[in-house]
């Protein structure tokens, strides 16, 4: 009797997703790791030098979310729950909302809010030159993630510009690499690098699949 009246578990799945609740509990659990960080700066909590756990701490987060985000449409359509969907604005936008405290972060504990300083250090060290070159083709994909752009900028054209979001897993793999080169520890690199790696290749193989049905369409 009970098997009647219980809706099936993909049911379950997406009346959690769609509940009016969701995006803010997703909300509050994406600000999670800043609340930390913070009460951690407070405490002093983040070891012998602070100022380097947090600005690492941030980039770690950005490129968490990057994942996060990147993984939602592989998970949407791979279990069939488009749902999904409603959270990826969200995790896109915190990955520049961790991605701004980051670059916030080193230009106020290293640099000392120094533009001239930071104009120079981003030259001169190509990872400083890699992470800002990706932080600056983050803004207008954040800035243009609200419905309003899509309408002012047309789908297609919206589309096309948030693909940049490729490169900009890429800059941030590579940004990472040459961080971590200087300390010979390349275990999280591979682990980000292999979990980008799956996300884009997905992309790429349903790419292929869609233009090889195209082709097929046509010749029919």
């Amino acid at each position: 009797m009970l098997a009647l009246v219980t809706p099936p578990p993909s049911v379950q799945v997406k009346t959690l997703l769609l509940h009016r609740l969701a995006k803010p509990l997703v909300f509050g659990l994406a600000l999670l790791p800043f609340c930390w960080l913070l009460l951690a700066a407070v405490g002093n909590q983040l070891g012998a030098n602070p100022a380097e756990a947090l600005v690492r701490a941030l980039g770690d987060w950005a490129l968490r979310f990057l994942c996060l985000a990147l993984a939602v449409t592989p998970l949407r359509v791979i279990t069939g729950t488009p749902a999904l969907a409603r959270f990826r604005r969200l995790l896109g936008l915190f990955v520049y909302f961790y991605g701004v405290l980051h670059l916030l972060s080193y230009s106020g504990f290293d640099m000392g809010f120094e533009v001239a300083d930071i104009g120079k250090d981003i030259v001169k060290r190509p990872f400083i030159l890699v992470g800002f070159s990706a932080f600056v083709l983050l803004t207008p994909l954040a800035l243009t993630s609200f419905n309003r752009a899509i309408k002012l900028l047309g789908a297609k054209r919206w589309q096309r510009l948030h693909k940049l979001i490729y490169v900009v897993a890429v800059l941030a793999v590579l940004h990472f690499f040459w961080m971590r080169a200087g300390k010979n520890n390349f275990s999280d690199v591979y682990v980000y690098a292999t979990i980008l790696a799956l996300l884009l290749g997905w992309r790429g193989v349903q790419y292929l699949k869609k233009k090889a049905s195209l082709a097929s369409a046509r010749r029919c």
